[in-house]
């Protein structure tokens, strides 16, 4: 069921209790605490109900994690995003959101696994996120005041390339990600890799 589907305030209602309690257990536990069941029993629907919602853990995990990025994107478009240049202003909103993320790390780690095994029938939900995950850069990109010629309307819709850009930086990002909760790299390994990424890309 999409969002656009949740017509009633009691769906909306249950929709995001359903999601409270995903977070919540992989909070606790990491990607193997969020069962069905568990959530289910956790934000009190029954589990049929849950199916019609999330027809699976995956789901119910790359949903949370666009629920996850929503505020953080709320969050920063309430606050002008520091930076001489595009390239500083990308790699602030990253470290802010890669920094956020690394203080939960059982539940990084639940969403990175949901989103790394997500297949085809999950495309609506990870498309959700890659829009989220694509406004947050190119806004960074676009702060109005900034000093750099490629800065203007922060609200205004990005080009191809700037879409092109933020999805391949964003493929870094997940990647080094990945690679931090499965231990093989450090939170400053992470921050290095976006680094150059993003330098390269905005230079």
């Amino acid at each position: 069921m999409s969002l656009e589907d949740l017509g009633s305030p009691a769906q909306r209602d249950r929709h995001q209790r359903i999601l409270d309690a995903t977070i919540a257990l992989a909070s606790a536990g990491g990607f193997e605490a969020v069962q069905m069941r568990a959530v289910a029993e956790r934000a009190d629907v029954a589990l049929g109900t849950l199916y019609r919602y999330f027809p699976s853990k995956i789901h119910l995990l790359v949903s949370a994690l666009g629920r996850e990025l929503e505020t953080t994107q709320a969050r920063l478009d309430r606050t002008t995003v520091p930076g001489d240049s595009a390239a500083d202003r990308v790699t602030h909103v990253l470290a802010r959101t890669t920094r956020s993320l690394q203080r939960d790390p059982n539940l990084t780690e639940a969403l990175t696994r949901a989103f790394m095994f997500a297949d085809a029938s999950v495309a609506q939900e990870i498309a959700v996120v890659g829009r989220h995950v694509s406004r947050m850069l190119t806004r960074a990109m676009r702060a109005p005041g900034a000093g750099d010629p490629g800065s203007g309307d922060p609200d205004a819709e990005p080009s191809e390339q700037e879409v092109a850009i933020a999805k391949v930086i964003a493929d870094v990002w997940l990647a080094s990600l990945v690679q931090w909760v499965t231990g093989r790299s450090s939170a400053a390994d992470v921050g290095r890799s976006l680094d150059v990424a993003v330098r390269l890309l905005l230079r």
